[in-house]
């Protein structure tokens, strides 16, 4: 359900949104069933120690909490939404990324993939996300594991993420290869190429 923002929120909305209440649901291909038992998480590319890490071991990372707006490129915004997970940074450490990573890759179920700049993923908001609003995040929002990049638009944070490439070059993925902007700033309104 699409809503006029009051002035409270209008200064956060990116040019050309509109504000959501609800969740929009949208992604590639059918919702993946999650087994824990099976589910691992890779870590590999341009860092010193490759890691592979079951859902027990995974859920035993720190954690923090971040409240924050989330931009769809198909123009909605939610504000204040709260999400759970391991820092970005934390799994940067963990696998000792090499000087010579510039670029982030996540993967994800059904073949997809997004891409940002190392500069981008290192920011303090980016999390692996596996709670939404104090709840384990649901499938049809990418559960059990979503990357969550808030300052690009929502494509970028793939859902049923599954593993983290760290590259020295820029490798553009799904949606990117399709004719999406590479960045995806909503503030510059990088929708497309």
């Amino acid at each position: 359900m699409a809503t006029k923002p009051d002035d409270e929120f209008a200064q956060r909305l990116p040019p050309g949104q509109y504000m959501a209440r609800d969740f929009p649901v949208l992604h590639v291909g059918d919702v993946p069933r999650f087994d824990p038992a099976a589910w691992r998480f890779r870590i590999w590319g341009e860092v010193d120690r490759p890691v592979e890490l079951t859902w027990e071991q995974f859920q035993a990372l720190p954690t923090r909490t971040v409240t924050t707006d989330i931009h769809c490129v198909t123009r909605w915004t939610k504000f204040n939404t709260t999400w759970g997970g391991v820092p970005f940074r934390d799994l940067m450490q963990l696998a000792r990324v090499k000087p010579s990573a510039r670029f982030v890759v996540t993967h994800g179920a059904n073949g997809y993939s997004a891409n940002v700049p190392l500069a981008v993923a290192d920011q303090d908001d980016v999390l692996l996300a596996h709670t939404y609003d104090g709840k384990p995040l649901e499938p049809i929002h990418g559960g059990p594991l979503r990357m969550f990049v808030p300052s690009r638009y929502f494509w970028k944070s793939t859902k049923w993420c599954t593993g983290v490439e760290f590259s020295s070059d820029d490798k553009p993925g799904f949606w990117e290869l399709r004719g999406y902007n590479n960045d995806g700033d909503p503030w510059k309104e990088e929708r497309y190429w």
